[in-house]
């Protein structure tokens, strides 16, 4: 059956009308009266797993659902992985975030860096994070996950990395491109990390002075291996392999 994301709580036995994405997306696949749908929320304090659901009415503008029972089903990556990236540019964020999302990612925060392509502020950087925020839904609706990972606010790395030095009890690792860094999983080798907060730069890398920064903040180099990746495959093969 399709999944949509929906932000109001769920229960077996409620009606109720479907948020504005998620209605627009039924309509646009015409269903009908009596079909079946797939709800999910996920958003802290609300019941996990997902819902059965059976449309009711469709309006012009509206359709009216009633929630079935309760499938207490989770698909979230074993480890919580929060993804702090210097953004790469074009369209290659969106990708990062869909990609990122299907693996199983817990959050990302989107960075603005000295060697940073993408710049943005104020209305720009708000319509931008809507917009990644919407195509992580939207891959959580494609993948069978039930939890949306949170796409924070554009931020400076500096002002970021002031923010999470003392306010965080999350392993914190940085993707390095120096010469001597440790591989990434010789660093975890012997440890249980019960979240990590994982930091990598944009096209380039971080800059020396950034790096030093980092590792002030808590932060400890690790490396994917000799070859030089593109800034959103070297994100998410990190992800991927603490994740899978």
């Amino acid at each position: 059956m399709p999944r949509f994301y929906c932000t109001e709580p769920l229960a077996t036995g409620l009606t109720l009308s479907l948020p504005a994405g998620a209605a627009r997306h039924v309509q646009v696949l015409r269903l009908q009266p009596g079909d079946g749908i797939t709800l999910f929320n996920g958003a802290p304090g609300q019941v996990g797993g997902e819902f059965d659901a059976t449309v009711l009415q469709m309006g012009r503008s509206d359709v009216q659902v009633q929630i079935g029972a309760h499938h207490a089903v989770e698909r979230e990556a074993r480890l919580p992985v929060h993804l702090a990236v210097g953004m790469p540019a074009n369209d290659r964020m969106d990708w990062l975030v869909e990609k990122a999302t299907e693996l199983g990612v817990a959050s990302i925060q989107p960075l603005m860096t000295e060697r940073s392509v993408l710049r943005l502020s104020g209305e720009r950087a708000d319509k931008k994070v809507n917009h990644w925020q919407s195509v992580a839904v939207a891959s959580c609706e494609q993948c069978g996950g039930n939890r949306v990972p949170t796409v924070h606010p554009v931020m400076g790395l500096s002002a970021w990395l002031q923010a999470v030095k003392d306010h965080t009890s999350a392993t914190r690792l940085l993707l390095s491109l120096r010469d001597g860094t440790v591989p990434l999983q010789q660093r975890l080798a012997g440890t249980a990390p019960q979240a990590i907060t994982f930091l990598s730069g944009p096209e380039g890398g971080l800059s020396a002075q950034e790096e030093l920064t980092a590792a002030q903040a808590g932060f400890a180099s690790v490396t994917l291996g000799p070859r030089i990746l593109r800034a959103e495959t070297a994100a998410l093969a990190a992800l991927a392999a603490l994740v899978i």
